[in-house]
């Protein structure tokens, strides 16, 4: 295959932001990975491992060197601590997949290509898929740039927010630079700020594994973008399903690509308009963010999600406040311990911070990590990049495909045990999470308190339209009221 690459830098400030923030990596688990065996779901044919993999026992080399690129030599060479079981036979050889580069090569048509009026086999009840034909960029906010707050639309988004009787906690906005640059918040992760980003902590409404056992929630954060296609192909030989955080500036790009995702059956959740860090965001700001990113989609598939993820997982309570307030379900990923956060850093490829190696090493010690856990588990993946999808296709969907014991993989909805129709506003029939009307008794406060840094289970989202809001998200904030007692009482 041929390939050619152009500079990182040439690239959306969504691309270049990736390389700002250095998630925890995974440490190796402390028991060998379980021996590979054919799982119930069809696999990819296991072939060997392209020559310049090397399945090697040893780390990724020449840390210290300097390559005439720029990049050190460890990113742009390296080994495997482990043999693949499975590789996809039409893999891009990891050799080819470079980093520090835009890799352009071919890509796939769609799936489909719905037209209005089509609804999802997944549930045929939802709205008719609207006519997109009059859709107009000029009628949304500049791409990859936080929207101005004075537009009718957030004024009205804020207004709704006040309506629902949520108290939004008084937390200071951060600053850019993550947890050096703010020691003060830094200091305060885990007590009533419950900032993720620094110390990993978690409130009781966030995602962030599986109730079950071996049960993978399957998640691809950034796109749609021009290699989404291939994922999907991927995705759809094997019969697999997975929840895909939608940025807006790239639904109103690449509108056709959101609704094949959504017409194949996949979730769609909320990755925010332009992919800022959220904690640095004031109130108003955060609520043009996800407002006009739930309305893209909205506009797109005639659908709402009812499920966001934080860009960069950078949350805390002011902001998990908000999106509460706004219906949606803060979904993070799986953490085990400081050093082992279910990240595979596959996003750092491209920005030439990791080579192709040390996603996979990254990849075979979350599979091991996740043998161990009582509960299942939710991976940071995305599809942003060629490299990102070529890894996921080539390598890490084949090894979870023949796992042993087996994955069950699905997307977060259908892991935390809720139908599909459940992720959205317009499709939920509200039998398991009724709303409940703002402004009222049960209206409760969301406040700050310290909550667990490690992994947890929780409900989803049921609907939540812009007057109501849903018992589970209450029942978050009701917990977060107790976590805040136990500390400064």
């Amino acid at each position: 295959m041929r390939f050619s690459v152009v500079s990182a830098l040439a690239v959306p400030a969504l691309v270049s932001a990736h390389g700002l923030q250095h998630h925890a990596r995974q440490a190796p688990t402390s028991s060998a990975v379980p021996a590979p065996a054919s799982s119930s779901v069809v696999a990819a044919p296991v072939a060997s491992a392209p020559a310049a993999s090397g399945a090697a026992t040893s780390a990724v080399v020449g840390s210290g060197a300097v390559s005439s690129s720029g990049l050190p030599a460890s990113v742009l060479s390296g080994s495997l601590t482990f043999t693949p079981a499975s590789i996809n036979p039409t893999a891009v050889p990891l050799s080819d997949i470079i980093p520090g580069t835009l890799t352009t090569q071919s890509t796939v048509s769609l799936l489909t290509t719905p037209t209005a009026g089509a609804t999802p086999s997944a549930f045929p009840s939802a709205p008719p898929l609207p006519d997109i034909s009059t859709l107009a960029p000029a009628n949304y906010p500049t791409l990859d740039k936080t929207p101005p707050t004075d537009s009718p639309e957030v004024q009205q988004w804020i207004q709704d927010v006040a309506n629902t009787g949520i108290q939004i906690p008084d937390i200071q906005p951060t600053v850019l630079g993550g947890c050096p640059a703010n020691p003060v918040a830094a200091a305060d992760s885990n007590n009533t700020r419950c900032w993720w980003t620094c110390g990993g902590c978690t409130a009781p409404g966030d995602v962030t594994t599986c109730p079950d056992k071996l049960t993978w929630g399957l998640t691809y954060d950034d796109g749609p973008a021009p290699y989404t296609p291939n994922l999907l192909q991927y995705l759809d030989a094997n019969d697999l399903k997975a929840t895909i955080f939608t940025v807006g500036s790239r639904a109103i790009s690449y509108p056709n690509t959101l609704r094949d995702e959504y017409i194949s059956g996949h979730q769609i959740a909320v990755h925010t308009w332009s992919h800022p860090y959220m904690t640095t965001l004031t109130n108003d700001e955060i609520i043009a963010e996800l407002g006009w990113s739930k309305k893209i989609i909205k506009d797109v598939l005639g659908v709402t999600p009812n499920f966001w993820r934080p860009p960069y997982g950078d949350v805390d309570n002011r902001v998990r406040a908000i999106a509460t307030a706004m219906g949606l379900q803060t979904s993070m990923w799986t953490r085990i311990s400081p050093t082992a956060t279910f990240d595979t850093g596959d996003y750092n490829v491209a920005g030439g911070l990791v080579s192709p190696y040390q996603v996979l090493n990254n990849w075979e010690s979350i599979m091991g990590n996740a043998s161990t856990i009582s509960t299942g588990f939710i991976v940071l993946e995305h599809d942003l990049f060629a490299q990102s999808v070529d890894l996921a296709t080539g390598y890490i969907l084949p090894q979870a495909l023949v796992h042993n014991p087996p994955f069950n993989i699905m997307p977060i909805v259908s892991c935390l045990n809720k139908p599909m129709a459940d992720a959205y506003i317009e499709t939920n029939d509200n039998t398991t999470n009724p709303p409940i009307a703002s402004g009222g008794a049960t209206a409760a406060t969301f406040s700050s308190g310290a909550q667990s840094t490690g992994s947890s289970a929780s409900k989803s989202n049921g609907a939540v339209a812009a007057s109501f809001i849903n018992p589970d998200l209450l029942t978050s904030a009701v917990g977060l009221l107790a976590g805040l007692s136990a500390i400064v009482l």
